[in-house]
């Protein structure tokens, strides 16, 4: 079970290419949104692509969960927020609480920043990126995944999103048997 995790970015209306390329590898697949990255999403059209809810809140107290426990975890797009709110341990939305439990459950996890290159330089983001490469986590971003693009340009590099990439790290990341290597 791979949760994709799909934070507050016009990249996220693209997240249907990255549930298709896992499920062309055999994943089942459940999408999780930022509050923020459900704005951009098709809701019905990914649940019905995954056949699963597309949740971005916390279940209420006593409710049944209605998604199956991840066995790993893909964010992306991932903006400087929930970077930033991840590394310092702020669980204030479901995505956060997903990805803060699941690095302390050793889950593997691969995250796919996608920001314009102001906010990119900005010293914390960067800090952040490597406290969370330290922790375990697989970072996909810089010049070897896509260049930055300059603030307000970021619709025009949409379509050339690598995806792929995401679905190769996480393959290294989980090791030929299902487990970390």
């Amino acid at each position: 079970m791979l949760y994709i995790i799909a934070c507050g970015s016009p990249l996220a209306r693209k997240v249907g290419r990255l549930v298709a390329l896992a499920q062309d590898q055999g994943w089942d697949v459940c999408v999780v949104t930022t509050p923020d990255g459900r704005k951009f999403v098709d809701v019905p059209a990914l649940a019905a692509q995954t056949t699963h809810p597309v949740r971005s809140n916390y279940k209420n107290p006593g409710d049944p969960d209605v998604l199956p426990p991840p066995d790993a975890i893909i964010v992306a797009p991932a903006t400087v927020n929930t970077v930033n709110k991840w590394a310092a341990g702020i669980a204030d939305t479901l995505a956060l609480g997903l990805l803060v439990e699941g690095q302390g459950r050793g889950l593997p996890i691969v995250v796919m920043p996608y920001t314009n290159s102001a906010m990119a330089a900005h010293p914390v983001f960067r800090d952040n990126l490597t406290r969370l490469r330290g922790w375990g986590v697989t970072v996909l971003f810089g010049d070897d995944v896509m260049p930055l693009h300059a603030p307000g340009t970021g619709e025009k590099s949409l379509d050339s999103f690598p995806w792929q990439l995401a679905i190769g790290a996480l393959h290294a990341a989980v090791g030929v048997d299902g487990r970390r290597p």
